[in-house]
């Protein structure tokens, strides 16, 4: 799957992934995939939540303590 936007938080505690998440969502049209990694654990849980609240699919991947998110924005931006 292509990424339209690739999102880099490693290094950045919660709730600062999210927010960079928020903020690439309010530019991204509906369908468009973003892809967000971090290394802050908490966005296990986070990031999956933020995007059921918000209508947009996550699949996640964690590979060496990186979590790898990949976003498909829905219409519930």
């Amino acid at each position: 799957m292509a990424t339209d936007r690739h999102i880099d938080a490693r290094g950045l505690k919660c709730p600062l992934p999210v927010l960079k998440l928020e903020k690439a969502l309010t530019s991204a049209g509906s369908g468009q995939v973003l892809t967000l990694v971090a290394t802050d654990p908490m966005v296990k849980v986070d990031i999956p939540l933020y995007c059921r609240q918000h209508a947009h699919t996550c699949e996640a991947t964690e590979a060496d303590g990186v979590f790898t998110f990949t976003i498909v924005v829905g219409n519930g931006r």
